[in-house]
């Protein structure tokens, strides 16, 4: 693993010359964060990153936790490929202090364990863009956001899009979005599709475990007036999933009969007002998420969760503005419905602030200020402060500080799954510091930055014996960097790289499932009617759980790459082929548990 990192810095190296000689090129796009509430340029936030859909065609990634994978300081571990269940970290944090947005909306599982978001059916096909923040946003979002929260943009379509594949170990998926687009209203629908047969989830197992999922959406705006727009979005998903467990009589990891199965609804309703006195823009939104899922094993269980949002805010100044704000309030409310029947409320009435000011050209700074107030437990202040200097010659230098904080879970709170009376929990709280180092020199043709941090997470939950209690205090930091390169025309080259170093503090023991050392690299080729993309990652060890489900073990290394390409047959029709672990080189997320090995696809992309 160690020599593909360092071969790929070195290839970096090489290749960067070309980016300087390259002065006819057009010049990297800088990039706009949105999910900072108040949308800003890149440089400006800590932490921050951006996958748009041209990388998403260009990857020809089926599961958005790939692309998450490549994205410093992330990592993902699934229990199985195809559908065995997702995890998303953020800087060592444990999952469930990863908050995930779907336009907007929050679509973690309240009825889970730990309130955690599963994304392995979540598909690429159907996103236009996938933001990340890292570190503690609690000032921004509230609760959950201690490791940072991943911002998912489905897409909006005009005209007619396509896309059919199919491949090893029985796999098919199809895309079909159609739709209308003009300045005073849009109309769009898409339905996307995946089945495999899929591979054994226990390494030790022989039988195939299949999966199913799809997806629907509906979408539609229309300005009704010179300042006022209605904004509507719809969507469905659904999943079928084959999962292996801890059977008697050895209760090791292997193969089961054991089916999970779900279906959600979301949706969100916003109004938008841009005629408001003193120049401000008004949102007022309304937003619902309701869960159904249900275990069929020899412990069979039905979980069911309910979430609505009402939020209002104001807003002024654009990303470009040397002044801007916005302020908002907001009240989240959530139900759940646990394996025992048992049901419990937890919801939030929140107010916040943020604003950025450029008192003179070098430098700009950012604050939020939050105020949440829980209803069954005290309320609380968030904030963070981010500056940012431009020192010259394309270099900025970036701080910032945050905090977050993590009220229990429903399942938590009610101390489902427990053997003795619950205790009282409090919220876990968290700090983060981090300074980004930034490159953009003169042409736009090279983005490189350097980052390194630090999150303090005290009173983490975790299940001691019979029950839920606060005992756990971590603490991770490292070191992330990454390159974006303009090599010549239609050649780009993108490398990320991270050194996490995550100990329990109250045991002194490595956390679960971060390996100290991940890396990633990509090159990304267009030259007239072909594109081609190659891309590998790699992982060091890591902490893990055994097959009995309880002992520690470690995982080891690995490294892997997958290639894609397309050819364009027409301005309306490409084909596309995908070979993923193209060394077919054997390898787990997760101690146990199975990842395919070489496997190829081959499709037709279309639109008109």
């Amino acid at each position: 693993m160690r020599a593909l990192l360092l071969s790929s810095a070195v290839s970096a190296a090489a290749l960067l010359p070309l980016a300087a000689r390259a002065a006819d090129e057009p010049p990297l796009t800088e990039l706009v964060v949105t999910a900072t509430r108040l949308p800003g340029a890149i440089d400006q936030v800590t932490g921050a990153h951006v996958i748009d859909r041209a990388e998403l065609e260009a990857r020809q990634t089926t599961f958005l936790e790939d692309v998450l994978r490549t994205i410093p300081g992330v990592t993902v571990s699934d229990n199985g490929a195809f559908g065995g269940i997702s995890a998303i970290r953020i800087r060592g944090a444990t999952a469930d202090k990863t908050l995930v947005l779907i336009d907007g909306v929050p679509v973690g599982d309240p009825a889970d364990p730990n309130g955690t978001y599963d994304a392995s059916a979540l598909q690429s096909l159907d996103v236009e863009r996938i933001e990340v923040l890292e570190g503690p946003q609690g000032s921004l979002w509230g609760s959950d956001a201690i490791g940072g929260v991943v911002a998912i943009t489905t897409r909006e379509i005009a005209g007619l899009r396509g896309a059919v594949e199919a491949g090893s170990l029985g796999t098919a998926r199809g895309f079909l979005g159609a739709g209308v687009s003009h300045d005073r209203y849009a109309l769009s629908a898409t339905v996307a599709g995946l089945r495999t047969d899929g591979i054994s989830k226990a390494d030790a197992g022989t039988e195939r475990d299949p999966f199913r999922t799809a997806s629907a959406s509906l979408a539609g705006r229309v300005r009704l007036t010179d300042e006022l727009q209605l904004d509507a979005k719809l969507r469905y998903a659904y999943a079928n999933v084959a999962i292996d467990g801890f059977p008697p009589p050895d209760f090791t990891l292997a193969d089961t009969a054991d089916r999970d199965k779900s279906r959600s609804w979301q949706g969100d309703v916003r109004a938008v007002y841009a005629g408001g006195p003193f120049g401000l823009t008004h949102t007022l939104s309304v937003s619902a998420y309701r869960l159904w899922r249900r275990d069929i094993s020899d412990f069979p269980a039905l979980f069911t969760a309910d979430r609505r949002v009402w939020r209002w805010t104001a807003e002024r100044g654009a990303a470009a503005n040397p002044y801007a704000f916005v302020v908002g309030a907001e009240r989240t409310e959530t139900h759940a419905d646990l394996s025992d029947r048992a049901s419990a409320d937890l919801s939030t009435t929140s107010a916040f602030a943020v604003g950025r000011a450029r008192p003179w050209t070098p430098l700009t700074l950012t604050g939020s200020l939050r105020w949440d107030d829980p209803d069954r437990f005290k309320s609380r202040v968030s904030a963070r402060a981010a500056a940012e200097v431009d020192v010259g010659e394309g270099i900025t230098l970036t701080a910032s500080a945050g905090q977050g904080f993590k009220v229990p879970s429903i399942s938590e709170f009610v101390c489902d799954f427990c053997f003795a009376p619950p205790l009282p929990l409090r919220p876990e709280r968290a700090e983060g510091y981090d300074l980004r180092l930034g490159w953009r020199p003169a042409g736009g043709r090279l983005a490189a930055a350097i980052t390194g941090f630090r999150l303090d997470v005290r009173d983490q939950i975790a299940f001691v014996g019979p029950r839920y209690v606060n005992i756990a205090r971590t603490r991770s930091q490292g070191l992330q960097a990454e390159i974006d390169a303009e090599l010549a025309h239609g050649l780009q080259l993108k490398l990320a790289y991270a050194r996490t170093d995550a100990i329990d503090r109250t045991t002194g023991e490595p956390l679960l499932r971060v390996p100290r050392d991940t890396g990633s690299a990509a090159l990304f080729w267009e030259q007239g009617r072909w594109e081609a993309a190659l891309a590998a990652r790699a992982e060091s060890g890591q902490p893990d759980i055994a097959r009995d489900g309880f002992s520690r073990i470690t995982r080891p290394g690995f490294a892997t790459a997958d290639l894609a390409g397309s050819y364009r047959l027409s301005e309306a029709v490409w084909l596309t082929a995908r070979i993923e672990n193209l060394t077919d080189k054997r390898y787990e997320e997760v101690f146990g548990f199975n990842e395919p090995g070489r496997t190829a696809f081959v499709g037709v992309r279309f639109r008109n």
